[in-house]
């Protein structure tokens, strides 16, 4: 097959979220529809103690939350499928945004209840400054909710996105019989749910003026759905594919992602409306999918998937040509060429070796330690560098250290490692020894992932002491001097420590120590993030 041909089944996207509005539910079930799981699992399943395939850590099956990115891959009528299914909590949204660098499009999914929550405004932004196409699905509506016309009003207010309902409900709030195609015109009814949602639900497809459809949801339903769809028609959005490619207009579902109620039509139209993979930014200018040289790069690190065999895997995603296992390839970072062996695609935690890969699709490389978050990879004759990934400064930090000095090494070799995934910051206070280390993060639920994976993945128990800064600054001189506790005026207001990469950084609690601080040193440059390197 054709490069070209190859692009153009692939679909990938991203699924965002405010917790809780049944993100890795949908996962599922888009994963049950597409042929990839026979049996659905639920997260909160006390009976058949089943766990989403998505949540493959073992603290995401016990709290119940996504605290990191899956890649699930599938195939599905004549598409090839990447889904990532992103952490919907605040505290792991740096996880969430260098996940939807890696996407052509987003699905956006909305409690029926609840309407746009505050994580979801944060996502959608990020979404809309990308021009990342949005393809909206509003859940839980075997649950009573909002009206649905309030809820796509609400979208359009709240969120500043015109909406085009490509379904709507037939029925009364929370016992919905069945949805009306406005593509297709047609009336869809469900069979009752007799499985809990574990497996694909029946349904019938109607002409929107067959006596039956009357006599399944009753005159009320029917007069109600009309005078609905009447008003769709001559205030709403009109349907226009370009404005949805560019991210101006979203194509919104009603639907239950627990009741299987809605699921297969939104797939399939996702898939047919989805864009296939995009062009990228690069130093060398717009990099097409369809250029026969090979392209790509690292937007996930992860490091123990495999418990058993302490493994560290580089996520990357392709842009262009056609990946082949065991390929050389330049590595910008290190300017160097290196083999890339052991590719991996995966179904969540499940994984198998692949000879070949092609623009869009998501692949796991087996990693020693020489891949970084943002670094690009590129054919041997044609080296530049896609654009810079954004960082996020941390808000919260904490001093940490092996509560058992016999297991200082498993420590260092722990923090190490979970810290490279990108989520956690890592700093080491000037002439506080190397005992015990300090980490910074967005969000405090982080340090609780920290403290559960160095003890299941590493065998370390840790004491953590919260540390009262809530602002970290990368710090130089505007004459290139150094950067020291004795040169920096000050210092002893807040921390002074050095990153990874030994660059000088100051920890303060407040605004207002920074700056006292930029005021009594004339020369000092700050930055909420590393300084970029000339």
């Amino acid at each position: 097959m054709a490069l070209i041909d190859e692009i153009n089944k692939r679909r990938t996207f991203a699924i965002i979220s405010h917790p809780d509005a049944g993100k890795t539910t949908l996962t599922e079930k888009l994963l049950l529809y597409g042929g990839a799981i026979h049996l659905a699992g639920s997260i909160k399943s006390r009976k058949t103690q089943r766990h989403a395939v998505s949540d493959w850590m073992e603290i995401e099956k016990q709290r119940g939350i996504s605290v990191t990115s899956s890649v699930l891959q599938f195939d599905y009528a004549g598409c090839r499928i990447n889904i990532l299914d992103t952490p919907g909590h605040q505290d792991f949204s740096e996880d969430t945004y260098r996940t939807l660098m890696a996407v052509d499009s987003a699905v956006m999914i909305l409690d029926a209840a609840k309407g746009v929550e505050a994580q979801t405004k944060k996502l959608f932004k990020v979404c809309r400054e990308r021009r990342i196409p949005i393809f909206t699905f509003i859940n839980k509506l075997d649950r009573y909710g909002k009206i649905p016309l309030d809820l796509l009003d609400e979208i359009e207010k709240i969120l500043g996105i015109p909406t085009y309902p490509m379904n709507f409900p037939i029925g009364i709030d929370g016992k919905y019989l069945g949805v009306f195609d406005r593509q297709k015109n047609i009336v869809e009814l469900f069979a009752e749910d007799t499985s809990h949602g574990q497996r694909e639900r029946a349904s019938e497809i109607f002409s929107p003026d067959d006596k039956e459809v009357i006599k399944r949801i009753g005159q009320e339903n029917f007069d109600a759905l009309q005078e609905d769809l009447m008003l769709l028609d001559e205030a709403g959005e009109t349907f226009d594919k370009n404005k949805i490619d560019a991210g101006e207009l979203t194509p919104t579902f009603f639907g239950s992602a627990m009741t299987n109620f809605g699921v297969q039509n939104f797939l399939e139209e996702y898939l047919r409306l989805a864009p296939p993979p995009a062009p990228r930014l690069s130093s060398d200018g717009i990099i097409e999918p369809e250029d026969e040289k090979f392209s790509a790069f690292v937007f996930k690190i992860q490091a123990n998937m495999n418990p058993a065999h302490r493994d560290r895997l580089a996520f990357i995603r392709i842009c262009s040509g056609k990946f082949e296992r065991n390929m050389t390839v330049w590595h910008a970072p290190t300017d160097k060429l290196i083999k890339l062996a052991q590719p991996q695609q995966f179904l969540a935690q499940d994984r198998q070796i692949i000879d070949e890969a092609f623009p869009g699709d998501i692949v796991g490389l087996f990693d020693p330690g020489i891949f970084g978050i943002g670094d690009t990879l590129t054919d041997a004759a044609h080296k530049f560098k896609f654009e810079d990934f954004p960082t996020f400064p941390p808000e919260k930090f904490a001093r940490v250290q092996a509560r058992d000095t016999m297991k200082r090494k498993q420590f260092a070799k722990g923090i190490d490692q979970l810290t490279q995934e990108g989520a956690i910051q890592l700093f080491n206070q000037v002439g506080a020894g190397t005992e015990s280390y300090v980490v910074g993060t967005v969000g405090t639920l982080q340090f609780e992932v920290l403290q559960y994976r160095l003890k299941s993945e590493y065998g370390v128990d840790i004491l953590m002491t919260m540390l009262p800064f809530e602002v970290a600054r990368w710090l130089k001189f505007s004459d290139d001097s150094k950067v020291t506790p004795t040169s920096l005026r000050g210092a002893d207001r807040g921390m002074f420590v050095l990153d990874r990469a030994e660059n000088p950084v100051l920890l303060v609690e407040n605004e207002w120590a920074l700056g006292w601080i930029s005021d009594n040193n004339p020369k000092l440059e700050m930055s909420a993030t590393p300084f970029a390197k000339d």
